[in-house]
């Protein structure tokens, strides 16, 4: 996905997001408008473009068919800052658990990651020309100054031939053996710094981390830094000499600055099992602690500025993506001003046997292929006749609908269940070739369906 986000219509989106997730196409819709709007904003001009808010979304529907997915390959698309928290691991300021402004922190030192990558990426070229000059360095120590010869140099002696020049051209050598890998045998010793500092974890009511204080830098720039020698082979040495090259050529300022921007105008949090908080009806118990998590959610929602540990982050233009199975609440249970800030509300719908046929044969990641794949290492080449998979999709409908509902997390269970003689016994397999059957199913896994308390347990 090498395109920028500007380059992708609504339509290009849900291409994409077809090529991972099959259905939910009114999910898929919403999600690429949202996103589509973001670049529109960009490019409106003048003090209306600080005023256009994002449309956040709930996405309505069980578990299993397709919401966190959904959000997760939008944010892989848009290159953009993306953190997945659980609504119901929040809690109220004064009780135990995270405060509702750690996710933006979180969301921070992801982008902070995710821009460091990216500026190390531009500079590998350079930083591996450099990392070569080192790692010469060491395989030949250049002749240290005022330790040349006193032999005196006979009249007419070329310039070549000092040592100088000597040196140069067995330094030449040695950089055309470097890269064709002539040298990847030997090994080096080369120094590397390593924190001197012990791990140590600090114990409080949210106070240091609302403050953004990272305890583990602010001490460590007082303790020295500790040199560590290894001894490592000449492609591992080249590789962490570029490393270190290519820290040195990055400002992290700048790193910090772009990070920062990209979060308040890219970034995507996904709010996972929002229906978790949301009232239902009773006033007592827990209850009374989810409204307050509401209540602590919606600044962050409605836009304020957090602290970080990287400094000041504006919340108005983050996208906010919930979702929930709202078995037991609905969207209505929750408070009105938190409603007001979710516009957009998408149902998914559960997923029928010819879903679960496509989840198995058309995603780049199908289960099928991932098996496949991971047979292929052990040099057997595995295939899934139609019959197959149109069995092991009616299998896992039918368990769904008499169990619980996990929509296509029960392909997962039912072909770990199906292949895991085949797993166990792949080393010792002496066929190149083998093809999974309806039969075959049907036979390893007719009586765990048959049975009710089997069923239960093992898929």
């Amino acid at each position: 996905m090498g395109r920028s986000l500007k380059e992708y219509t609504p339509r290009q989106i849900v291409e994409e997001l077809d090529k991972y997730i099959i259905g939910q196409h009114d999910a898929k819709r919403s999600v690429a408008i949202a996103l589509r709007n973001r670049w529109r904003r960009q490019q409106v001009e003048g003090s209306l473009r600080d005023e256009i808010m994002p449309n956040n979304i709930i996405l309505i529907g069980p578990t299993g068919v397709g919401k966190t997915e959904i959000s997760r390959r939008l944010a892989k698309l848009a290159n953009a800052p993306f953190v997945k928290v659980e609504a119901s691991k929040f809690t109220e300021v004064g009780y135990v658990g995270r405060d509702v402004e750690s996710m933006i922190r979180d969301l921070v030192d992801i982008a902070v990651n995710l821009v460091r990558e990216e500026k190390q990426a531009a500079v590998q070229d350079k930083a591996r020309e450099l990392a070569i000059e080192r790692l010469l360095d060491i395989l030949i120590p250049p002749p240290a100054p005022g330790k040349t010869s006193f032999t005196p140099v006979p009249a007419g002696t070329e310039p070549e031939d000092s040592p100088e020049a000597k040196y140069q051209r067995t330094r030449a050598k040695f950089r055309q053996k470097l890269i064709k890998g002539e040298l990847d045998d030997r090994s080096v010793e080369i120094t590397s710094q390593v924190d001197n500092m012990p791990t140590m974890q600090i114990f409080s009511p949210g106070g240091l981390e609302e403050m953004g204080i990272n305890m583990q830098e602010l001490f460590g720039n007082f303790m020295p830094k500790k040199e560590k020698k290894r001894q490592v082979n000449v492609p591992e040495a080249l590789q962490i000499l570029t490393q270190q090259e290519a820290q040195k050529l990055i400002d992290m300022e700048e790193v910090v600055q772009a990070a920062i921007q990209r979060v308040q105008h890219s970034g995507i949090v996904f709010l996972d099992e929002i229906d978790k908080i949301a009232n239902s009806g009773s006033k007592h118990g827990p209850d009374v602690s989810r409204e307050g998590v509401q209540r602590d959610l919606l600044p962050v929602v409605e836009g304020t500025t957090v602290v970080t540990k990287y400094g000041m982050v504006k919340t108005d233009h983050i996208l906010f993506i919930a979702s929930g199975a709202f078995h037991v609440a609905k969207p209505s249970d929750l408070i009105p001003e938190l409603q007001g800030r979710f516009p957009i509300r998408v149902e998914l719908q559960s997923l029928s046997t010819e879903d679960f046929v496509k989840i198995l044969t058309e995603p780049q990641n199908a289960l099928t292929k991932q098996y496949t794949a991971l047979l292929g290492t052990e040099k057997i080449d595995l295939k899934f006749s139609g019959d197959a998979i149109q069995v092991i999709a009616e299998m896992a409908s039918h368990v769904n609908s008499k169990a619980e509902n996990i929509g296509a997390r029960r392909l997962h269970t039912i072909l770990s269940t199906l292949l895991e003689d085949l797993l166990f016994d792949a080393p010792e397999v002496k066929s190149n070739k083998i093809e999974i059957t309806g039969e075959f199913v049907n036979e390893k896994l007719q009586n765990i369906i048959q049975d009710e308390d089997l069923q239960k347990f093992i898929l």
